[in-house]
C-alpha cells in the first residue's frame, strides 16, 4: 500500500478544486439542471438494482481512493466521482449554486501553550487538554460555562457533545477518569478545526476534583491555518418549493493506517461507503420517478470522521425549519442482530420518524426498530445530531452490530466484508419507509433541541 499523502497546502488544493468544478459544472451546463416537471410515479423499489449498488461502493472503496480522509485529494477524488454521479442522477444543483460541490473554509488550529489555574493552584500540563477556537484564550471565572465529570459519570457522554456544540466550555474530570483522559490526549495533540475563529468553539479539560463553582483562569495561545473542504450536494425539486427532505451520508473515511499484513488503506466500505452508494441510488431512483411533492436533498457530507464539519456548514447554508426530515445512512452493508431486512434508526424515541417508519413498511419483509446499541452514543456520533440540534427529525439509518464489528475503523472494511444484497434490500427499504413523507401524507414531530447536547 502507498505511503501516506502529505497535506496539501490551501494553494494546491483550491487548484485541485478548481479544476473539480470545472468537469461538474460543464456536466450541469450540459443539460442536466432544472428537469421539467412530471407526474410523480408509482413507486418500485425493486427497481433499485445491486449491481449499481456494487459498482458504486467498489469505486468509492477502492485502494485508489485511499481511504477518502478529508483534507487529502483522496477525499477530492471522491467527491469529484460523486458529482458526477448527481450529474448522471439528472439532479440539480441548489439553487443559486453553479455546481454541486459546496466548498467552504475550515480553520485548524494548533495550540502552542496553555495554563489553567483552579482556586489559585496552577495545574500540571498533563492534567489538562486545549482544543482553541481563536487564536488566544484568556478567561476567567464566569467566561465559560463549567461541566463536571464526576467518578461515576461517563466521560465520553459528556465529552463527545460538546465536540461540536460550538460553543467555549471547560470540563473538570475526576481524577478517576485518567485512562479516558490519556487516550483523549492523543485526539486532543492533532489540534482542532473550526468553521469560523473567534466565535466560541474552544473545549478545555482538566484532570482536578473539583466542583463546578470554583474560581477559574484559563490562558492559551494557538497557531492558525485555511483549509478547504467540500460537500456533494443536489436536489429534485419538488412541488413544494420550501419543504425538504433530506437524504444524507459521509463520504470521507480516515485514510492510511499503520499497516496490517501489507495492508495500510483503510477503504471505508461499510463506514460509510455503504451510506454514500445509498444516497447516489435513491438519488438516482427518485429522479427517474418525476416531480416529487416535497423538494428532495441528496448530500454527501465531508469530515463527518474528523469534526462533522460538512455537516455543520450544510446546516447554515438552508432553513432547518424547512427540512421536514432527514435520512442520514451510517454503515448498512453487514446485516442486523434482528436478521436481515431490518434496520435500525438512532434516537429513535426523539421523534415521531422511527414509527412513520415502520407504519410505513408494515405487511412487507422489511422493518426499522430502535437503535440496540444506546450506551455506544451512536445518535451524537454522526452527522444527524447537527441537524437535530435544530430540531429537523434527523437520525441515521444503520445495520451494523457496531458492537462485535471487527472490520470497524480498520483497514480490513472491504467490499468484500459486506453483504451487497442486504444492502441493497435495505436502500429499497429506505425508499419506501420515505414514501409517505416525501408525498407529504405525513410529517415527523420535531426533536426537541433541548434535549440534544
Amino acid at each position: 500500500s502507498p505511503a501516506p499523502a502529505k497535506m496539501m497546502t490551501t494553494q494546491s488544493r483550491s487548484s485541485s478544486m478548481a479544476a473539480l468544478c470545472a468537469i461538474t459544472c460543464a456536466a450541469v451546463l450540459a443539460g442536466c439542471v432544472n428537469p421539467p416537471t412530471q407526474e410523480f410515479r408509482l413507486p418500485d423499489p425493486s427497481s433499485i438494482d445491486a449491481g449499481e449498488v456494487r459498482r458504486i461502493i467498489s469505486v468509492l472503496a477502492d485502494d485508489d481512493m485511499r481511504g477518502r480522509r478529508a483534507f487529502t485529494e483522496d477525499a477530492e477524488r471522491a467527491a469529484a466521482f460523486l458529482a458526477l454521479e448527481f450529474e448522471a442522477a439528472g439532479l440539480a444543483p441548489l439553487e443559486n449554486a453553479q455546481d454541486y460541490l459546496q466548498q467552504f473554509p475550515v480553520y485548524s488550529l494548533r495550540t502552542e501553550s496553555s495554563r489553567v489555574v483552579v482556586d489559585g493552584v496552577t495545574l500540571g500540563a498533563n492534567q489538562v487538554l486545549v482544543r482553541a477556537g481563536e487564536a488566544r484564550l484568556n478567561w476567567s471565572t464566569g467566561d465559560a460555562p463549567v461541566v463536571v465529570v464526576g467518578p461515576g459519570d461517563n466521560p465520553q457522554e459528556t465529552i463527545f457533545p460538546l465536540l461540536q456544540s460550538g460553543s467555549n466550555t471547560l470540563v473538570f474530570i475526576h481524577p478517576q477518569h485518567q485512562t479516558v483522559f490519556t487516550n483523549l490526549s492523543r485526539f486532543f495533540s492533532g489540534g482542532n478545526r473550526s468553521l469560523a475563529v473567534g466565535t466560541g468553539d474552544a473545549l478545555v479539560l482538566a484532570l482536578v476534583d473539583t466542583p463546578a463553582g470554583v474560581s477559574y483562569k484559563v490562558e492559551a495561545s494557538a497557531t492558525i491555518n485555511e483549509e478547504l473542504l467540500m460537500n456533494v450536494v443536489g436536489m429534485i425539486p419538488g412541488r413544494r418549493t420550501d419543504e425538504f427532505v433530506l437524504f444524507s451520508s459521509h463520504y470521507d473515511h480516515i485514510g492510511i493506517r499503520p499497516p496490517v499484513d501489507g495492508d495500510s488503506i483503510a477503504n471505508g466500505a461499510n463506514d460509510d461507503a455503504s451510506g454514500t452508494t445509498a444516497v447516489v441510488t435513491l438519488a438516482r431512483y427518485f429522479a427517474e420517478r418525476g416531480t416529487p411533492e416535497r423538494t428532495l436533498l441528496f448530500a454527501a457530507f465531508t469530515a463527518e470522521e474528523g469534526g462533522g464539519y460538512g455537516s455543520r456548514h450544510f446546516s447554515t447554508q438552508l432553513n432547518p425549519d424547512q427540512i421536514v426530515a432527514m435520512f442520514n445512512i451510517e454503515m448498512i452493508g453487514k446485516p442486523a442482530v434482528e436478521g436481515p431486512n431490518t434496520a435500525w434508526l438512532t434516537g429513535f424515541e426523539r421523534s415521531s420518524f422511527g414509527k412513520l417508519l415502520q407504519e410505513a413498511v408494515a405487511g412487507t419483509e422489511y422493518s426499522f426498530y430502535p437503535d440496540p446499541y444506546p450506551e455506544q452514543n451512536l445518535f451524537y456520533r454522526s452527522d444527524n445530531a447537527t441537524l437535530a440540534r435544530l430540531g429537523v427529525p434527523a437520525h441515521s439509518i444503520s445495520t451494523t452490530p457496531i458492537d462485535v464489528d471487527g472490520d470497524y475503523h480498520q483497514v480490513s472494511d472491504h467490499v468484500e466484508t459486506l453483504d451487497l444484497i442486504h444492502m441493497t434490500n435495505t436502500i429499497r427499504a429506505i425508499a419506501m419507509g420515505a414514501e409517505r413523507i416525501i408525498s407529504g401524507d405525513v410529517t415527523p414531530t420535531r426533536v426537541d433541541p433541548a434535549t440534544v447536547n
